[in-house]
């Protein structure tokens, strides 16, 4: 099959540090490609994804991350480029919509974010016309009376990250500064606790900058750390030594790839019960659950009961880029008509 993905032009793909759509997107292509695909990626040129690629921007700008018209010159460009193949993954939020001009191309979407007022109303308009991927049943469950296509949890290559000893007598927070991601929470939870937190975090947009100033430095002391943005070999170290990634969600996130990360790690995770936390974390076996932030105090003192051997297991199972592209291969060929081929 020939497969065009289109990635957003924020980032490249991979990303350098943070970026979990780009991250999603280079697994994909390197895992079709290996699985015998012709893939054509459709990104920024300082992209390194080793599939062949296309692009009209050089270079990817997480400063205009949303400015229409870099979006849809990206877009236009992108399905010039696309034309001939059978099947399109779009991974932006306008493409499925520019999409309709093509109604002969065969154009699947997966949504990366929320199924908030927004995006509702944008996916109702091209549900009909372009098949939707949600990345958890939770995710799906708030999407109201649209038609979603299929649920494909994230995945990521459970090689590529070292099992960590665990040893560090600390707990880990990563995610960016915003207060959805439970930052403040996170720190009140480890010092209830007794215990050290080292937290790292997306900090470049002056929305996250001020909540840092307003919100997160009053908080910090010698227990409380903030490190910054960590390139992926630092925060492998981060989480490795971790006793547990401290993840008090206040939001319906989607998914979240920390939380398998940092299980990949063998680091157990400890999460409140929103969105798709409950669909990652096995309670009681890979980390703890808990309904509010405040209820996993207790659980901080817990984490000796979780193996986390037992963690890695459950990525290596559930989670690896090989069952999240033998996922998506199979759906494509279902949309194509064809018999599903055997997983990669």
């Amino acid at each position: 099959m020939r497969i065009a993905l289109i990635a957003p032009p924020w980032l490249p793909v991979p990303p350098p540090s943070y970026g979990g759509v780009e991250a999603v997107v280079d697994r994909l292509a390197r895992g079709f490609d290996a699985a015998g695909h012709d893939v054509l990626l459709y990104t920024t040129g300082d992209s390194t994804c080793p599939v062949p690629k296309a692009s009209v921007y050089a270079r990817s700008s997480s400063e205009q991350l949303g400015v229409a018209a870099m979006e849809l010159r990206h877009l236009i460009h992108a399905y010039d480029a696309v034309q001939d193949y059978d099947l399109i993954h779009d991974h932006t939020v306008v493409g499925p919509v520019y999409a309709q001009r093509f109604p002969d191309l065969l154009v699947v979407t997966t949504n990366h974010g929320p199924f908030n007022d927004e995006l509702t109303d944008i996916y109702r308009n091209v549900a009909q016309r372009v098949p939707i991927i949600a990345i958890s049943h939770a995710q799906a469950a708030i999407a109201k009376d649209l038609p979603i296509a299929r649920v494909i949890h994230h995945g990521l290559d459970p090689e590529a990250f070292l099992v960590g000893p665990g040893d560090g007598e600390y707990l880990a927070y990563v995610g960016r500064m915003n207060p959805n991601k439970g930052v403040v929470e996170a720190i009140h939870i480890a010092r209830a606790a007794g215990a050290r937190l080292k937290i790292a975090a997306k900090m470049r947009e002056p929305a996250e900058q001020q909540y840092y100033q307003d919100e997160i430095l009053p908080l910090l002391d010698d227990d409380m750390e903030y490190l910054g943005e960590l390139g992926r070999e630092d925060l492998q170290e981060l989480v490795g030594s971790a006793t547990a990634l401290l993840n008090p969600i206040q939001w319906p996130e989607p998914f979240g790839l920390v939380m398998i990360e940092a299980l990949a790690c063998g680091t157990p995770v400890l999460v409140t019960r929103r969105g798709a936390g409950p669909e990652i974390v096995q309670d009681g076996v890979t980390g703890f659950v808990r309904d509010r932030a405040e209820d996993l105090v207790e659980a901080v003192h817990k984490i000796p009961e979780i193996a986390r051997d037992a963690c890695r297991k459950a990525v290596e199972a559930d989670f690896s880029t090989a069952r999240m592209v033998s996922d998506h291969l199979n759906f494509f060929e279902d949309l194509a008509g064809r018999t599903p081929s055997p997983a990669p």
